[in-house]
This record gives C-alpha cells, structure tokens and sequence, in this order.
C-alpha cells in the first residue's frame, strides 16, 4: 500500500458512501468493491485510488466483542475482480486475530494509563511524578537549568465537601485541574497527589526566580477565578511551596519535600499565597512532627489539665458559669497553648478523645464541687467541628454526664457560629437532641461567621458570646461597637442572653452596661485558673455579695 495514498485518506469520516472501508465501518459488515472506477460508493474517492493503480477493495471491518468497530482490514487489487474463497477465509481469520490484538493493546493502554493517571482529572499520579520529575532533573543536569516544583493544596477544600456535596468537590477539582494544565506548557507536568493536593513540575527552566514568580501568579489568579457548582459562585483558593533544582534539591524526594515544607509554612501564613522555600521550614516541619507524636500520648501520660474562667452577671456580679479551658503541660517543652496544639489535633483527629477527655473531666470537677458544698453552677465545654459531627457525640455527652452524676442542666456546650452554618439542618438536629437532654447551648464567637437571621432563629441556643475580637477596641471603636450593641440587641429580640469575652477595663464594662450587656467573661474579672482557686474565687466572691 503507497504510504502516499494512506496519508491521502487519512482522517476521512466514515459514512453510507465512503469507498469500500469508510462503508463498512458505517455498516459494520464486509463491502466487496470489485471494481473502483464505476461503483458509486467510490464516487467521490475514485479519483484518490486512480493514480495509484488500484482497481477493487474488499474492506471488512474489525469488531470488538462487544460489537465496537475497531478498525477496518482492507485487501486492494490493480485488477477489477472479487475474492476467491481462499482470500475470503484469509479476510476472516486475519480479521478475527486483529479484533484479539486490538482490543488486547487497548486494554493494555488502558490499565497502563488508569495506573499513572487520576481517575477524576485524568492527570498524572503519583506514580507518574517520580519518573517526569527524574526525567526533568537529568535534563537540567545536562543544560545547566532549573526545574521547578510546586506543591499545590487547596484552602478549606473540605468545607466544599461537606456543605456542597462530594459532586460539587469533584467538579471542583477537575474545573481547578483543567485551568492549572491551562496555565502550562505542554512539557510542563501537572500531577494529583489526591485528595485536594497537586504537584506542577515546570520543566527546562530559565535559572531566573522571578519567571517562576509570573507562572505563579497565573495558576494562582486561574484558580481563583468563579466556579459555578449548582446554586453556588465558589471562588476557590490555595496555598503553594515552591522548590527549585538545585539550590533546593538535588533529587525528586528532596525537592518534593521542601515543596511541601514550603506549602505548609504557606498555609501558616494565612493561605492564598505562595512561598519559596528556605532551611528553616524543614526544621519547623520536623518540630511539628515530633509536637503531633508527642501530642497522642499525652492523654496517656496525664500531661494535660483544666483550668476555669468565671463568667459574671453584669447585674449583680454573681459568678453564674466557668468555661473549662485545656492546657498542655508538656514535660520538656512546658505549658504549651492550645492554639499551638488543638489546630493539630483537629488535623489528625485527636480531637475527638481529647476532647472526650475534656467533657468528662469538666463534668467530673463541676460535681466535686457541688458535692463540696459550692452553689450549684454551670460548666461549659468547647466542642470542636470534628466533635460535633461525630455520630456518637450524644452517647459521648450522656456517658460522661453519667460517669460523673452531673445533672445535664449543670452543662452547656460551646459550639462556633461559623460550625453550625456548615449544614445548618444536621447541626439544628444535634442541638436538638442535646437541649433534650436538658444540656444548654451557646455559640462562641458570634459576629465573626456568617450566620443569617432566619437561621439563627431556628437555633435551640441559650447564649450567644460576642468574640473578643470586638470587645478589645470597644471603648474607642465606633464600628466595634456598633457590632456589639448590634449583637446585644439582636439577642434581646430573640430571647437569648449575651456575653462578651476578652473584657479587660473598667470601660469595656462601661460600655456593656449601658448597652444592657448581660454577661462578660475576661482578665477583669479572673484569669483562668485551677480547680481550686475556684473554690477560694467563689468563696471570696460569695463573701463580698453577704452569700
């Protein structure tokens, strides 16, 4: 077969009339052309095979087991005839085995593929990174260039998830995959880790940062664009490391690894950005690592402890509540804060028999004090957004009012505003089945989410807790105190008591009076403390009030 005339019908569509093979493609059964020149399937394409001396074509096509056209197995003649029943039994064995070696080599393709690619976006894995990162680190070796690697993991990817739906995540991911490949060249690489985590590899750079700095701002500016997922405009965000060969590494797994060093010193840093990495993320990274090992033995080592903050009436001064606050007294490292260990803990799950331990200790305590002839009070207990969504939470709530024989009307649980919004029709149910119990529940933080009115209505609270955030400036703040006298209001209109936290001045205490605050919690008033200088806190505060 001339190479000229197969390059000539390449591409041709097949169809009712397109010579012998584009017809039985169409018609999926043999078509026997004894002669080009006068059959009128080859009308438009006789004038392809004249100058190439072929005068019939016996096409049959090559069909999957299923019935799929695969191919065509064409036999061209320079004479005008049929085949002969030897060349017909050829015809049919010859197109049998090609349907096996097709479909065979098909398969193979596809296995290969469906194990160096990601089934959701079809880009490179893991799998496939290694050997493209080689490749490009082999050729920078040689001519003296860069390779550049960006670890890229999407901020609050999980939020999607549980808000919108898995579907909506998976739209996501592939509407940010399709315009970070956008964002490249075709030598470039980008690759799904999994999860809601990407590499890019920039292949055959210029030894110029600021380069990589542009293609940076392009993927990070194509991620941000809109996503329409259903009803939802989602403008989505990310935090990247960036790691260069060689000044950052000089193999796959270093580079790979400084990239995410960098990724998460990113992250630390408020996400929606970029960082380039440096020596010291390493060190920060290994430091976490050995806080987060240390971190799930601490239970069992006994390393953690409560203390309490009072919580006071604003009327009569009476202290009405304390709020149980963990503390981490590590063995070499000292006190640790719990801003430095709850965050882990919610990355790894520890959160949940942490915070377990944390509800029965709190509702133990409140008990030994009742019991030690203290004026019955109220403890509250932060629940964190992993706790809350545990199914066994109200068990968990119900054992440890048991274990203790606390009265649940003696518990509230803290729970944050911008938590109960992540689906708001499951998070109602839950405060439901708790107030049930006759446990109380207030939301933390309020001002600082994104509640509505019409849902905040439905939610079965008793307090809500200005954050500190807008107590702090409040004696000179105009817009802190809009916020406040905002919030006092709107809890009046609906029943609901407020607190404010963080107050520390005479002025702050001012403020809220007169604007008929009805609780504060803060340094003002105490510090948190121990168990026992509760006891002397109450006892000293009941002597002042003639109790």
């Amino acid at each position: 077969m001339a190479k000229d005339y197969t390059d000539a019908i390449d591409g041709i569509r097949i169809g009712p009339k397109v010579g012998s093979c584009g017809t039985a493609a169409y018609r999926r059964e043999p078509v026997i052309v004894a002669d080009i020149m006068h059959d009128p399937l080859w009308e438009d394409y006789r004038e392809v095979a004249a100058p190439f001396g072929y005068r019939s074509c016996w096409s049959t096509p090559i069909l999957s087991h299923t019935g799929a056209v695969l191919g065509v197995f064409a036999i061209y003649s320079k004479t005008v005839r049929e085949p002969v029943e030897d060349e017909t039994r050829l015809i049919d064995s010859t197109t049998r085995i090609a349907g096996i070696a097709i479909e065979r080599k098909l398969a193979e393709d596809r296995i290969h593929f469906m194990a160096n690619h990601d089934t959701l976006t079809g880009l490179p894995n893991r799998a496939l990174l290694s050997d493209r990162l080689s490749q490009a680190i082999l050729y920078a070796q040689r001519y003296d260039r860069w390779v550049t690697v960006v670890f890229i993991d999407l901020d609050n990817f999980k939020l999607v998830n549980d808000t919108l739906g898995h579907n909506a995540g998976d739209v996501l991911l592939k509407t940010v995959a399709s315009r970070m490949v956008g964002c490249v060249r075709a030598t470039d690489t980008v690759v799904r880790l999994g999860g809601d985590e990407f590499v890019v590899v920039l292949f055959d750079q210029v030894p110029d940062a600021d380069i990589a700095d542009a293609i940076l701002r392009k993927i990070r500016a194509a991620i941000a664009e809109p996503i329409r997922l259903g009803e939802h405009n989602i403008r989505a965000t990310a935090s990247m490391g960036v790691a260069n060969y060689p000044k950052d590494g000089a193999d796959a797994e270093t580079l790979l690894a400084n990239a995410d060093a960098a990724m998460y010193h990113a992250k630390e840093l408020g996400r929606d950005n970029f960082q380039f990495y440096a020596p010291e993320f390493n060190s920060k990274t290994q430091e976490k690592f050995l806080l987060q090992e240390e971190l799930r033995d601490a239970l069992a080592r006994a390393e953690f402890t409560l203390l309490y903050q009072p919580q006071v009436d604003l009327r009569t001064g009476h202290v009405f509540t304390v709020e149980a606050l963990i503390r981490w007294n590590h063995p070499s490292l000292g006190l640790i804060s719990p801003m430095k260990f709850i965050p882990m803990a919610e990355e790894t799950g520890l959160i949940v028999p942490i915070g377990d331990w944390v509800l029965h200790e709190a509702c133990r305590q409140n008990k030994a004090w009742q019991d030690a002839g203290l004026p019955p009070m109220v403890v509250c207990v932060n629940v964190s957004a992993r706790q809350f969504k545990e199914n066994n939470l109200i068990s968990r709530v119900v054992n440890a009012l048991t274990d203790s024989g606390l009265e649940a009307k003696y518990l509230e649980l803290e729970v944050t505003e911008s938590l109960i919004m992540q689906n708001i029709e499951a998070a109602v149910a839950t405060m439901n089945e708790l107030q049930g119990l006759g446990v109380q529940i207030s939301i933390d933080d309020f001002g600082t989410g994104y509640s509505s009115l019409s849902a905040l209505k439905t939610f079965p609270v008793a307090r809500l807790k200005i954050d500190k955030s807008f107590i702090k400036d409040l004696a000179a703040d105009e817009n802190d105190q809009a916020v406040a006298s905002a919030v006092i209001s709107l809890g009046q209109k609906l029943n609901l008591r407020v607190i404010a936290e963080g107050v520390e001045t005479d002025e702050q205490i001012a403020f809220l009076r007169k604007n008929n605050c009805d609780e504060m919690q803060g340094y003002h008033f105490s510090m948190p403390v121990l168990a026992v200088e509760i006891v002397q806190l109450l006892n000293k505060n009941n002597a002042i009030d003639g109790v």
